[in-house]
């Protein structure tokens, strides 16, 4: 549903709009929640490509040989100011453009508000700019020219969380979230873009009769034909209990939705025992984390997650797993991949036929117990029961590494991008990317030139 909303940051710090202009270098922004425990805030360092549940950050489009990618950053290496930026690194010339604002988010310093990205079959670019439930309005934005990322035009304001759009076979396609009191999962579509269904609820399941659960969801589509998204389920609504694991998936356009055994869930989902639940962790006492979602050859969803024994940071919560969950066309299957130091640690899931991969910071980094660490490459060649890791691709790093992403599309060089910073004490952060040989580049911090070439750094 698309409304018109002026939220309480809107009003406060009105000023001339600085959207589309562009921004002489790639700035992450930094944040922290300012929950503080023995062992460091819930979750705070670099957050520019925050969060799991903002999907998909980056496109390569082979008609221009680039590749479109959505972060946010900020003003200045000083500031803790949130614009949602888009950028573009050109194959060909090997160079990024300088970044251009999509929208300005007026003092909100908060990367809840971080963009999404869409590239339709016109090659016109979208940005779904998320807000934070009723007080701050998301938005959709599209270019003026296709495949340009110099200027765009708003097309919607309105209630949207964690925005997740994907282009299929039938159009236009979007998970978000609303907050109703708690985290409810939403969907809606659109044949052009601009014209939307009203908002669908996907799932409410209640801890127990009078009570709500709230969610946490990552999707994707298989070739454009099906749309699947894993969530979790938050019990009495408190995103500390986090577990359960669930999935449906619709081929259809939303219009009906089903489980991995082709079996018809209703929607919206108000049951904790539904067909559509994976795995009862809430038995288990374990909390999940969700990261990313791919599809194998033969279009059977894989869960990428992390599971633990708790919300605080540092031991009382280990061992910190990196799960992977499948369907192997008869049940589901679960491995373990490996361990970190935190629930907020972020990677992503790659399936190249019979090679599976995950690109994330499950090294143990500058900031012991902190978001992020030093980034790995771990690979599979059994569809995902056994994985060995092949590379550590940063070391020595002063900063941490986190929330590593994987473009739609993705081509080398540019197969994930992340950003640094200090896991718990505000700095700088820079924006890299990478490929799957363990060559890394970071993207210039201040730039002269229009076009630059990023520093290889490894």
């Amino acid at each position: 549903m698309v409304f018109v909303l002026f939220g309480f940051y809107s009003s406060l710090y009105a000023q001339e709009p600085a959207a589309h202009k562009k921004v002489d270098g790639y700035r992450g922004i930094w944040f922290e929640l300012n929950q503080k425990y023995e062992y460091g805030d819930k979750y705070s360092g670099a957050l520019g490509t925050y969060t799991a549940k903002h999907t998909p950050l980056a496109i390569y489009s082979k008609e221009v040989n680039k590749t479109f990618f959505v972060y946010g950053g900020t003003k200045s290496a000083k500031q803790r100011y949130l614009l949602c930026m888009i950028g573009e690194f050109d194959h060909g010339t090997k160079k990024v453009s300088k970044p251009t604002i999509v929208h300005d988010k007026n003092g909100v310093d908060d990367p809840h508000d971080n963009p999404s990205l869409l590239l339709d079959d016109k090659g016109y670019i979208w940005v779904f700019v998320s807000g934070r439930g009723k007080q701050r309005p998301g938005y959709k934005y599209k270019s003026t020219k296709p495949y340009d990322i110099s200027s765009f035009e708003q097309i919607t304001e309105e209630e949207m969380t964690y925005p997740q759009p994907w282009f299929t076979q039938h159009g236009f396609f979007n998970f978000f979230t609303k907050y109703e009191g708690v985290r409810q999962l939403f969907f809606e579509s659109s044949k052009d873009g601009t014209n939307w269904t009203e908002d669908q609820l996907l799932a409410a399941i209640p801890e127990s009769r009078g009570e709500r659960s709230g969610h946490y969801q990552v999707s994707g589509t298989y070739q454009g034909k099906k749309v699947g998204t894993f969530f979790n389920r938050h019990p009495e609504g408190n995103v500390d209990k986090r577990t359960d694991l669930y999935y449906v998936e619709s081929t259809d356009f939303g219009k009906s939705w089903k489980n991995t055994k082709g079996k018809k869930v209703k929607i919206p989902m108000k049951k904790k025992r539904t067909s559509a639940r994976v795995i009862n962790y809430a038995k288990a006492g374990k909390n999940v984390y969700m990261k990313d979602l791919a599809f194998d050859k033969y279009g059977n969803p894989v869960c990428l997650y992390i599971r633990s024994n708790g919300f605080e940071p540092g031991p009382s919560s280990v061992p910190y797993e990196w799960c992977v969950t499948k369907w192997n066309g008869k049940n589901w299957q679960t491995t373990v991949i490996t361990t970190s130091d935190h629930n907020y640690d972020m990677g992503s899931l790659y399936i190249e036929d019979d090679r599976w991969m995950v690109a994330g910071p499950t090294e143990i980094g500058p900031q012991q117990w902190g978001v992020g660490g030093e980034i790995a490459l771990w690979s599979s060649t059994d569809q995902g029961n056994n994985w060995s890791k092949t590379k550590v691709i940063t070391k020595n790093s002063q900063l941490s590494h986190s929330y590593v992403r994987k473009p739609v599309n993705y081509q080398a060089p540019f197969v994930f991008f992340w950003a640094d910073g200090d896991s718990h004490n505000f700095s700088q952060s820079h924006l890299y990317f990478g490929d799957w040989e363990g060559n890394v580049w970071q993207l210039p911090y201040e730039m002269q030139q229009e076009n630059e070439a990023p520093l290889k750094i490894n």
